[in-house]
């Protein structure tokens, strides 16, 4: 991908954060902005490239002796050890290339996975799964989607697991399992009940550590994804799939409230990684406006193109203070549920909105791969569906004021 130029990333301190995230925002910035971005056409080569695999391995290191390696991992895991918020600044920056979180030792699902085998795992798991995944030596995957229940409603699963004996056998079928491929294990969420009429549907689903080496797991294909065959988000069956009663993730029946941990935290992730794929789109866009000179003049000096910029703007800067503040709720302990619906819903939107006019803006080259804008506008329409479709967080949000509302109150936006 040839990547135009662009100006410099321009990162000052910012007087609401402490020493540490300003430190950690402009390190991060640096290195993204001096080293990888210019290297972006490297970086798109085959993974097994000579160029690219030096490339990947020196850079790696140079992040770790930085001190910037793993944002969401311990320190005695190898990570940065740095609190939710520090990484949630960090995500916009490393958003701005395609490339960066995975260069930062940020690679979902792994991710994912291994803030789940940290918060919930035994020791064994974390020396049997945990360390190796950490290493590098091990990939994993996270199955929880199926093709015949809806993934917004995640009791609706039928996957079941079900005891013989000191192991689990495991029914069923997911897809859109991402990493299946490469996978050496994967956290699959399962029914563990049945219906008996004790605990509620959310307390009837486990997560389980499925080896995929097992017999019965059986990958029956890639599914294509925006036309592209060959990727990595497999459907999956599980045929009698036989693991050992201790590969249950934690307590029995924990598994709904677990995944909902996970994808909370994931959205506040995905929408800071959105407002730095628009700062980048923002960038690429008032550039090129201020360089191309079309019917006698600059792009910049038509009205349709300023209304571009100042939109932009305001997409930008209310996605941006809308998640931050969500975030800032969850790190002080406080009920985010409605806000987190409300920036799943907005950011992604912005995001599309914000691409959507960058492309306009580069015309032809828009759409090419010269640019990253296409693969942007492509992840913005995936992320609505992803993590929740747009209605179910809309209906999510309604509930929770109507809610305050037929209790005698009024609802709070100063809180």
């Amino acid at each position: 991908m040839a990547v135009p130029s662009l100006l410099k990333l321009t990162v000052a301190p910012n007087p609401r954060l402490d020493d540490e995230v300003n430190e950690i925002r402009l390190h991060t910035a640096d290195i993204v902005s001096d080293h990888i971005i210019p290297n972006e056409e490297t970086l798109g080569l085959p993974a097994d490239d000579p160029k690219r695999q030096q490339f990947v391995t020196e850079i790696k290191a140079f992040v770790k002796e930085a001190g910037l390696w793993a944002p969401h991992l311990p320190k005695e895991y190898g990570g940065m050890g740095v609190g939710f918020i520090a990484h949630a600044y960090m995500n916009e920056i490393l958003a701005w290339s395609p490339y960066s979180n995975s260069l930062f030792g940020v690679v979902a699902p792994n991710s994912g996975n291994q803030t789940l085998l940290l918060k919930l795992g035994t020791e064994e798991q974390k020396k049997q799964w945990l360390e190796p995944l950490i290493a590098g030596e091990m990939q994993s995957c996270f199955s929880m989607t199926e093709p015949d229940n809806a993934g917004s409603d995640p009791r609706s699963i039928q996957t079941r697991a079900v005891k013989d004996g000191d192991h689990w056998v495991i029914n069923g079928r997911k897809w859109f399992t991402s990493n299946a491929v490469n996978a050496d294990f994967a956290i699959v969420m399962c029914r563990t009940e049945e219906d008996d009429g004790r605990g509620s549907v959310n307390e009837k689903m486990t997560q389980i550590i499925v080896p995929t080496d097992t017999p019965g797991f059986e990958i029956e294909r890639s599914v294509p994804v925006w036309g592209h065959t060959g990727g990595h988000h497999c459907e999956i069956v599980y045929r009698d799939v036989r693991v050992p009663l201790a590969n249950a993730l934690g307590r029995q029946g924990t598994g709904h409230a677990a995944a909902q941990e996970r994808l909370g935290d994931g959205r506040i992730f995905h929408c800071m990684n959105c407002v730095g794929q628009m700062w980048r789109a923002f960038d690429l866009m008032v550039k090129r406006a201020t360089e191309r000179q079309v019917h006698g003049g600059l792009l910049e000096d038509k009205q349709f193109i300023q209304g571009f910029i100042a939109d932009s703007y305001i997409d930008i800067q209310a996605s941006r203070l809308m998640t931050i503040r969500t975030a800032e709720i969850m790190e002080q302990g406080g009920d985010a549920r409605t806000d987190i619906s409300a920036i799943k819903v907005f950011v992604p939107n912005a995001l599309a909105r914000v691409v959507d006019r960058a492309i306009q803006v580069h015309g032809a080259m828009g759409v090419s791969g010269d640019t990253p804008l296409a693969g942007m506008f492509l992840g913005a329409r995936t992320l609505r569906l992803a993590d929740g479709p747009d209605e179910v967080h809309r209906i999510l949000i309604a509930k929770n004021v109507l809610r305050a509302y037929h209790s005698g109150h009024a609802w709070d936006f100063g809180v």
